[in-house]
């Protein structure tokens, strides 16, 4: 029988939606869309108008540094490192802004001009934090 892990951050959406930050089930670990939080706080939201709409994109690649952080720490609780993520998703809701953030951001947290990780790049109209401008889903393999 395959053992599975579970690791979750404790923040307050964990239990509100009913999810777990991360799950390894035998030589593969998946995490769930990571965001750019420390805490419950989301790292330089982006400024939003009157009827909740993101106005300004320049946050991307602070809050796309953050979403890497949080990744390799999950990693590292089951015993990876983001070298081991074989794919990853990001969900942005600008792209040029995304595309323009993701070859420096990408490079610097896996240390290599060639991240080993299969990449896609996803235009959405929404998240799920409001000033949220970015998530991205990792799988990784051990």
């Amino acid at each position: 029988m395959t053992a599975t892990r579970v690791e979750s951050f404790g923040v307050p959406w964990e239990s509100e939606y009913g999810y777990v930050q991360a799950v390894q089930h035998g030589d593969t670990i998946y995490l769930s869309g990571q965001l750019g939080h420390q805490g419950s706080e989301l790292v330089a939201p982006a400024p939003l108008d009157d009827q909740g709409e993101v106005t300004d994109f320049s946050a991307m690649a602070d809050q796309m540094r953050q979403t890497y952080a949080n990744a390799e720490e999950l990693l590292a609780r089951l015993g990876a490192t983001l070298a081991d993520v074989v794919e990853e998703v990001l969900y942005v809701l600008d792209i040029p802004a995304a595309f323009a953030a993701a070859g420096p951001v990408r490079k610097a947290a896996y240390g290599r001009q060639d991240p080993q990780a299969a990449s896609t790049l996803v235009g959405v109209p929404r998240l799920a934090l409001p000033g949220q401008i970015i998530e991205i889903k990792f799988v990784a393999k051990v």
